[in-house]
């Protein structure tokens, strides 16, 4: 692809004046410039509303953007920015550059950037976009494996060393298939792993919300943190810190970060061993419901927070918490709540119907007992230790 054509000012209006277009229409016209294809064009159009929401940042004269596959793979401006709050240093590699949003906003703190990406046209853009930006690296064209290869064996006079090491490994196979294990990743980490301690002090390593926390800890060496990252409740990543010569085991568990971005809840975090030394006591519904924000769930927090926050769990299966007096900076969604019977219930009324642990889904629920979705309140149907119960928010 031809950046300088898509860049001119003739087609950047073209495509700002399309932006609102049918594309299944546009497609079908011819382009009205001889060296760029309406299908180049329609994919600016495409990366260009995607940006809008995911990650504004690029909406500047000169951006160019990849193929969906890139986009629909590439970490939103929120994560990216978040994950970048804590990391500096003088080197930084991202050995998964894709289209670079990670990386943008990771190396921000770094002297000296590197970036590798195996797909040539991908790291041509990221390049082209970073100059727009005014952001520098070193832009190389390799495989991953390859380049962990060329790089000299530590301690020696030449050996390459950085402060800190990122990547993204592929999820999916050839036959685009979902991949959640790790030597099914793309690279394989635990075959890389030794490499990656030899050139980094510190790792870090996005990975599926999918994967399984305990298994993470138990097949990958030195992970001493694991960041939960929902937006707005839904979980989007897994991040792993993995550190060099950290304490052992028994000294230094891993920590458990969950992060809910774009909400006003706080963050939760705890050591991993705890939560299995952690216990609830349990009891019916009481005046205050709490219920945790996705990442805590995803976490398997479901004793820890009852201790830390004092909260009474519903019942060993409904991972409902619930309390006499209302705790304040819960993270997640707090109701006030007074028990109700199914006899109450009048056709047509308007809830948001939430079912946990229950034997109805909320469709059949508002089947059932002829509801409407929506309203200001809350229907809960559960079941506590006293048995199933049906909770109306306040």
């Amino acid at each position: 692809m031809d950046f300088s054509k898509l860049i001119s000012s003739d087609i950047q209006n073209y495509i700002n004046q399309n932006l609102n277009s049918d594309l299944n229409k546009l497609l079908l016209k011819k382009s009205p410039f001889s060296d760029v294809t309406i299908q180049e064009i329609v994919q600016q159009v495409k990366g260009k509303k995607i940006a809008e929401k995911k990650f504004p940042f690029l909406l500047k004269e000169g951006i160019i953007f990849p193929p969906n596959l890139n986009l629909e793979q590439a970490s939103s401006q929120s994560t990216a920015k978040y994950k970048a709050q804590n990391l500096k240093g003088k080197s930084f590699l991202d050995l998964t550059c894709g289209f670079g949003i990670d990386a943008y906003f990771l190396s921000k703190n770094f002297d000296e950037v590197t970036l590798i990406e195996q797909n040539p046209e991908l790291i041509s853009i990221v390049e082209n976009n970073w100059k727009v930006l005014n952001r520098k690296a070193h832009f190389i064209n390799e495989n991953l494996e390859v380049f962990l290869e060329s790089l000299r064996e530590p301690h020696t006079d030449n050996s390459t060393k950085f402060d800190v090491v990122y990547l993204d490994p592929a999820r999916r196979d050839q036959q685009n298939k979902k991949k959640f294990l790790l030597e099914d990743l793309s690279p394989n980490l635990l075959e890389i792993e030794e490499k990656l301690h030899s050139i980094g002090d510190k790792i870090i390593v996005k990975l599926s919300p999918l994967i399984d926390i305990s298994y993470l800890i138990s097949e990958l060496k030195n992970i001493t943190e694991i960041q939960i990252i929902a937006v707005k409740n839904e979980v989007k990543e897994l991040l792993l810190t993995i550190e060099n010569n950290p304490l052992t085991d028994s000294q230094q568990p891993t920590t458990i970060k969950c992060i809910n971005l774009e909400s006003d809840e706080p963050g939760f975090s705890f050591n991993f061993n705890d939560e299995k030394l952690a216990k609830s006591e349990f009891s019916g519904s009481l005046n205050f419901l709490y219920i945790p924000n996705n990442s805590i769930l995803k976490a398997g927090a479901f004793n820890i927070i009852s201790e830390q926050f004092g909260l009474k769990k519903l019942h060993p299966n409904t991972h409902f918490y619930t309390s006499e007096n209302k705790i304040e900076n819960f993270p997640g969604r707090v109701l006030e709540i007074e028990k109700t019977e199914a006899k109450d219930l009048k056709k047509g009324e308007k809830y948001n119907i939430i079912s946990k642990n229950y034997p109805l889904k909320p469709e059949e629920i508002k089947k059932k007992y002829k509801l409407n979705d929506g309203g200001n309140h809350y229907l809960i149907f559960t079941q506590s230790v006293d048995g199933k119960e049906i909770l109306k928010s306040l």
